[in-house]
């Protein structure tokens, strides 16, 4: 029988708690989305609710950062976000665009403010 690395076993069980239940519901909501439209209320109503929480999250990090992006400031952090939502409309809604234009600008303010 082979034996794993002390503590592994630990990891492995955590991973198995941690997986299995969020697994099984997107499992289960992949075969409920195939009976829904994608033009339904449904789908809008949950498009309305998770454009509302990254406001949210967004407005928050803005407003009140924690962790490293605290170091940025403010006119960086708000730099990001308008420069990065420009450049997504510009390069036709690319995400990896607006995101990468946003991360620059955030490590270029962190870097112009250092001491």
């Amino acid at each position: 029988m082979m034996t794993l690395p002390l503590g592994i076993e630990h990891f492995l069980t955590m991973l198995l708690v941690a997986a299995l239940p969020t697994g099984i519901w997107r499992i289960g909501a992949v075969f409920l989305a195939r009976r829904l439209s994608n033009q339904s209320e449904v789908f809008e109503w949950v498009r309305f609710v998770a454009t509302a929480l990254l406001a949210g999250v967004v407005a928050k990090l803005l407003a009140n950062p924690s962790g490293v992006l605290a170091l940025a400031p403010l006119w960086g952090r708000m730099g990001a976000i308008t420069l990065g939502f420009i450049a997504f409309m510009l390069c036709k809604r690319s995400v990896f665009v607006g995101v990468i234009v946003g991360e620059v600008i955030v490590i270029t303010s962190v870097y112009m403010t250092a001491p």
